[in-house]
């Protein structure tokens, strides 16, 4: 079967987007990993599913698949893709779409200039939905992890935007163990369904630079829901004003969150790369 898709990518989180409004695949963890494969298959962080609504007063249902075929709940730029897809394909003519996710509904907004602006819902903060194994809701946590053969502690945030995260803060992201600690801690017990796991230097009270270990997938050039997590991890230490801009190794976002009880506002690029047909 011969399948339409697009290559995008969010400042160099790549994705494979398929359309399952007009086309019709079944998908499967062993098509996704196969899809995914960079030497036989078209090659990406994740894969992007368009599918029609399942829900009353929704556009679209969007689904994510991690390289490794394990669908996760959100991705933030993704989600600044997905807007973009529909549109370019008129798949809709709205300038804001609500769109349902595994962990619930998120609002999808184009602005003039191109940006895509999306309301990322309410970050988690307690431990058992997030999931983290803690006693009580704290704004950092000890955890005790072996990497590299060695046993320390850690201190970090654990926030979910949907999906786990996990935030430390570094004296200096381009030395940090994001490669070990970071596949270390992604997997640790502390974190049942795993976690993303962000190593933030705070530059000013205004900016940030991030790095990413993407659970599922390794270290990205940038993470949405990441640079959510992080900011947020930062606002409840007391060390960050609103907006924050997050440098990432692809680019820069920006995060605005006004505190509990509202939602987390990310605003950021989305780019195709190009259009394609693959057998499968």
């Amino acid at each position: 079967m011969l399948v339409r898709f697009t290559k995008m990518h969010g400042l160099g989180n790549d994705f494979m987007v398929l359309d399952l409004v007009t086309q019709k695949v079944k998908i499967t963890p062993k098509l996704v990993k196969k899809l995914g494969d960079r030497n036989f298959g078209v090659g990406f962080d994740q894969l992007l599913l368009v599918e029609p609504p399942t829900e009353p007063d929704v556009d679209f249902r969007y689904r994510i698949f991690n390289q490794d075929g394990s669908e996760v709940e959100n991705c933030g730029n993704g989600a600044r893709c997905f807007a973009k897809f529909v549109r370019d394909k008129r798949l809709t003519g709205k300038d804001e779409v609500t769109v349902q996710t595994a962990c619930g509904r998120a609002v999808l907004k184009i602005h003039e200039d191109k940006r895509v602006q999306v309301d990322m819902g309410e970050p988690i903060l307690s431990p058992e939905k997030i999931p983290f194994q803690a006693r009580q809701q704290a704004s950092t946590y000890t955890v005790s992890v072996n990497a590299d053969g060695n046993t320390q502690s850690v201190e970090l945030s654990a926030v979910s935007m949907g999906n786990p995260h996990g935030v430390l803060l570094v004296n200096n992201t381009e030395h940090a163990p994001v490669k070990t600690l970071g596949a270390a801690l992604e997997s640790h017990s502390c974190f049942p369904a795993k976690a993303n796991i962000g190593f933030m230097q705070i530059l000013s009270r205004t900016e940030v630079n991030l790095r990413v270990f993407e659970r599922g997938v390794g270290e990205t050039l940038a993470c949405g829901t990441g640079a959510c997590a992080a900011v947020v991890a930062g606002k409840l230490r007391g060390q960050l004003d609103m907006p924050v801009t997050v440098h990432l190794p692809g680019g820069d976002l920006e995060i605005d969150w006004q505190g509990p009880g509202h939602s987390v506002i990310m605003t950021g690029p989305a780019t195709t790369v190009y259009e394609g047909q693959i057998f499968v």
